[in-house]
């Protein structure tokens, strides 16, 4: 009997956040370019589909350049009162006692930190001395989903086991004032700070059962989406091929993954799908013929929060466990998308 269960999720988010209107006002003011130009940056404004995202400063903190140390400091900050914030939340809707945690993965792309946060959780939130560790730093958007399939392995070779995951993304601390690109400007509309937390238990509890993962790196695709770390900070990578890539591959990767499991893809009932943005989503469900209804809740996140790379598939992920009433025993699949470029997945069954 699979016991690797989704025990809790729990989300965190800073005080501060923004609309498109303070988004538009904020680009009036740091980017200098032609009318015609701020123009079109105030249409993807408009049309992007994210109608809040939080953000751990208030919007003129960024304007002023800055060394990297300092928003570096700013980011060991911010993701360790987060992430803290974020773990304690989900240990106690798990009613788990930290020490009883076996391995705790932590997950961010936007910044770097040495030590891991996972060893400042250590020392502040009671964990084992011997606890486990395994930070994941450079999976970017897919690594929420993939910390979710090496807890599941983890606990498939140690059952009894219990893994905590937190994953911590502050992607308007990467924003570059001077760069005048196209995928900086998406950057600026589309991403939103903020942390979620999930326990991965083999104990008999109640919650969704993971049966498995999956991944795929799509070939010769390295340079379709990362970051470029230079003097300044991080300059963010993205292709405008990414949602075509997306719609045109999605169908024979999911459904070789989920033939592993001889589960049709006719089967699943939940879609718990990381929200790239609203043309990646659109394209999704064209790809796999769902309507917005099959999405919503990946709509609805992306709506109040924006995009919040690693962890903005647990968003979605705690939105369905907690608002969706899903009936017991159906079939539901999790999936991610980041560099390489990748894809992340996960097939999950409702208890």
């Amino acid at each position: 009997m699979n016991n690797i269960t989704i025990a809790a999720t729990a989300t965190a988010l800073p005080p501060n956040s923004v609309g498109p209107e303070e988004v538009k006002a904020f680009m009036s003011q740091v980017f200098q370019v032609e009318s015609s130009r701020l123009n079109a940056m105030m249409a993807v404004v408009d049309s992007c589909g994210v109608r809040k995202r939080h953000i751990v400063k208030p919007a003129e903190w960024y304007a002023q350049p800055r060394l990297l140390s300092e928003t570096s400091a700013e980011y060991r900050e911010h993701a360790i009162q987060l992430g803290s914030k974020a773990a304690s939340d989900c240990l106690e809707k798990a009613a788990l006692r930290a020490d009883e945690v076996d391995l705790i993965i932590t997950v961010s792309c936007t910044g770097v930190m040495i030590p891991s946060l996972d060893a400042h959780l250590i020392n502040s939130l009671g964990f084992r001395p011997d606890v486990k560790r395994m930070p994941i730093t450079e999976l970017g958007c897919a690594a929420g989903a993939a910390a979710l399939a090496r807890a599941s392995d983890y606990v498939r070779a140690f059952p009894k086991s219990s893994v905590l995951i937190v994953a911590v993304e502050l992607p308007t601390l990467t924003f570059q004032r001077g760069d005048l690109s196209l995928a900086n400007l998406i950057s600026t509309v589309l991403f939103g700070d903020g942390a979620a937390a999930v326990i991965v238990t083999g104990r008999a509890v109640a919650g969704p059962k993971i049966i498995g993962g999956g991944s795929h790196l799509f070939p010769n695709t390295t340079a379709a989406m990362g970051f470029d770390l230079k003097e300044d900070g991080f300059h963010i990578v993205l292709s405008k091929e990414i949602p075509e890539l997306i719609r045109d591959s999605i169908v024979p990767v999911l459904d070789r993954f989920l033939a592993t499991y001889n589960v049709p893809r006719e089967q699943i009932a939940t879609w718990i799908l990381h929200p790239g943005g609203r043309k990646l989503l659109a394209n999704v469900e064209q790809a796999l013929g769902l309507t917005a209804l099959d999405t919503q809740p990946s709509w609805d996140i992306m709506r109040d929060y924006g995009n919040l790379s690693s962890a903005s598939v647990l968003f979605v992920l705690r939105e369905w466990i907690e608002k969706r009433e899903v009936r017991p025993g159906v079939y539901g699949l999790l999936a991610a998308f980041g560099p390489g470029f990748s894809a992340e997945m996960l097939l999950l069954q409702w208890d």
